[in-house]
């Protein structure tokens, strides 16, 4: 269900940074702590030359999940066998687009919301499909549903726009990283889609938002992935710049101070402002994220999002997993597996209650963490193994014990 809170859309806006104080003397010395501030917002540099698929999901990760599929591994089996009973794998369906998709708050009005986020989807899944099967039906499927989409949209409205372009525009250029590079048949129209994700979707996010976290963190997902099919280097160190600022105003570590790190241009400068901002919750554990206390769903689409652009970076060669972005990721995915799997949250927690519901998040960022990193993550092990074969949200998420359970890659 969309997000109910209103966004503020301006664009053009300039980012400011945190002050560090009148002690820092020289200039020199000012520029130098600003780059090395852990979460500031400092980008990232594209890389030189875009690593193609790229977009969350590698050609190598790829190849082990067919591998494993071959050999009838499990959970790769079964996660296989849940994607392609799925309703987006099916070679019937039939692309629903708009010229001006509405979507309200909570989905009020849908006017091609959800046909726009499950063709995204399904588009995203028939490429899986192509690649593992090798079956081209699943190929022309994915493509069918890219055409449809760029012949026809041309605007987002209402207020939940950003978010919708955020979560569909997470979803297509996955789809057509794995087309575009490794199906030797016709594209014929990618040069359109390319337009659409150029014109339709990557100026409607790549400015960000004021809501609640989650917003901004899947529409920089959004426009990381468009800037990596586009081979965009300008979009991709903006939207990266942006979403380092908010991961670090979106979990909390103990070593950011007796308050949450925030985004500057919220102006949230004062406790009361934060406490206001972080759901009412005035006691800040490590872990803990700025939606915890409002509901476990909305906070595992903002850990989603971030385990997304970092496993993008890591593909086209920069490890935010070795950063405050891996340290946030991996805290914040602990912090509310525990309570997922049942814990009981103490007093000082959302006044005693939590609402649950993390939903299928944890294979991308337990699997780089633990997995290749080595990370001791017993409670996220846990709840990952417990869902498995984790499906798809229906928003922007979909078959990661498919492509990322142990997956070395």
């Amino acid at each position: 269900m969309p997000d109910a809170s209103s966004p503020v859309r301006r664009h053009h806006r300039r980012r400011t940074r945190r002050s560090l104080g009148a002690a820092l003397a020289t200039a020199a010395t000012l520029i130098a702590a600003l780059l090395s501030w852990p979460g500031t917002g400092k980008a990232e540099a594209a890389p030189t030359t875009f690593v193609h698929p790229g977009v969350t999901v590698s050609r190598g990760q790829l190849d082990f999940t067919r591998e494993k599929i071959a050999a009838g591994a499990e959970p790769w089996k079964s996660a296989y066998d849940q994607m392609m009973g799925s309703r987006y794998a099916s070679l019937s369906r039939t692309p629903k687009p708009r010229a001006v998709v509405e979507c309200g708050s909570y989905s009020d009005p849908n006017h091609g919301c959800t046909d726009e986020r499950e063709d995204a989807i399904a588009a995203y899944t028939t490429a899986l499909a192509w690649y593992l099967t090798r079956d081209e039906r699943y190929a022309k499927k994915s493509i069918e549903l890219m055409d449809a989409w760029s012949a026809t949209i041309e605007d987002h409205t209402n207020s939940n726009a950003p978010l919708q372009s955020g979560w569909a525009g997470s979803s297509w250029p996955r789809a057509a990283e794995i087309i575009k590079y490794t199906y030797t048949g016709n594209w014929a129209n990618s040069g359109r889609f390319a337009t659409m994700l150029r014109t339709v979707y990557l100026p409607e996010v790549i400015n960000g938002s004021n809501s609640n976290g989650n917003w901004e963190l899947s529409m920089m997902e959004a426009a990381i992935g468009i800037s990596v099919f586009l081979e965009d280097k300008a979009s991709y160190d903006k939207a990266m710049a942006t979403f380092r600022t908010r991961t670090a105003a979106y979990v909390y570590l103990a070593s950011d101070g007796p308050l949450p790190r925030t985004v500057p241009r919220q102006n949230l400068d004062t406790r009361e402002k934060i406490v206001k901002y972080w759901q009412g919750q005035g006691t800040f554990t490590t872990g803990l994220g700025q939606e915890t206390c409002r509901d476990f769903t909305h906070t595992g689409y903002g850990l989603s999002a971030i385990s997304h652009v970092a496993e993008t970076s890591r593909i086209q060669g920069q490890d935010l997993y070795t950063t405050d972005v891996g340290e946030r990721l991996r805290q914040g995915l602990g912090f509310h597996a525990r309570y997922e799997l049942g814990e009981a949250p103490p007093a000082t927690l959302c006044g005693g209650t939590v609402h649950r519901g993390l939903g299928p998040v944890t294979e991308v960022g337990h699997n780089a963490l633990a997995g290749r990193l080595g990370h001791s993550m017993p409670r996220t092990r846990d709840l990952t193994e417990r869902n498995r074969p984790a499906g798809s949200n229906n928003l922007f998420v979909a078959w990661e014990t498919l492509t990322h359970a142990d997956n070395p890659r």
